[in-house]
């Protein structure tokens, strides 16, 4: 009999397990299209050990900030790989004005480094968080400015993104947005590198 209900239990488990991996599976794909017909995506920044910035923090000195580590430099080529292989054209790419967001768009390569539109609706709150309120109004704002025809990207912070759509992203990790009427953000899915 515990033999028996051993089996049932784990046969239970596998059938729900495999029908959360179609999930996730479905989900992805879903990101992947609506980001080939000119989505948003909100992409946390390359690993870059630590959290928040170190004392003495200057804005326009990145030897002063928190940086990629290689291994967060690996993971924002394959940032733009991914895109790339998945046949997404990217539009723009905007980025927070911390300088490891802005080596990620960089290292990502999807559009000339030029062309990477800092801005600060998507810069890093960890420090402010009493600012949160209106920077995620104004980047809700400039989201909806987005019409497309191809993708838009923006390489930003764990608490803005958090912020604008209620999921705690891994690094390198994008989350798959757009804008509704009244400027409500719905999340269509989670991308990995």
């Amino acid at each position: 009999m515990f033999l028996k209900n051993f089996v049932r239990i784990v046969l239970v488990f596998i059938a729900c397990n495999a029908s959360q991996n179609i999930a996730m599976a479905n989900e992805e794909k879903a990101a992947w299209d609506a980001l080939r017909a000119g989505g948003i995506v909100l992409f946390r920044h390359a690993l870059a050990p630590g959290g928040g910035d170190p004392p003495g923090f200057k804005l326009k000195d990145c030897a002063t900030q928190r940086n990629l580590s290689e291994e967060g430099r690996a993971q924002a080529k394959r940032m733009g790989e991914r895109l790339k292989a998945e046949g997404v054209k990217v539009q723009a790419v905007w980025s927070s004005q911390w300088c490891r967001a802005l080596e990620t768009a960089k290292l990502m390569a999807v559009v000339a480094p030029e062309k990477i539109e800092a801005k600060p609706a998507f810069n890093s709150l960890f420090a402010t968080p009493e600012r949160q309120p209106e920077q995620t109004a104004a980047a809700k704002k400039l989201l909806a400015t987005h019409k497309g025809p191809g993708a838009l990207v923006v390489t930003t912070h764990q608490v803005g993104i958090t912020g604008l759509t209620g999921i705690v992203p891994a690094s390198g990790e994008g989350i798959v947005v757009r804008v509704k009427a009244g400027g409500e953000i719905q999340v269509l899915g989670r991308v990995m590198p």
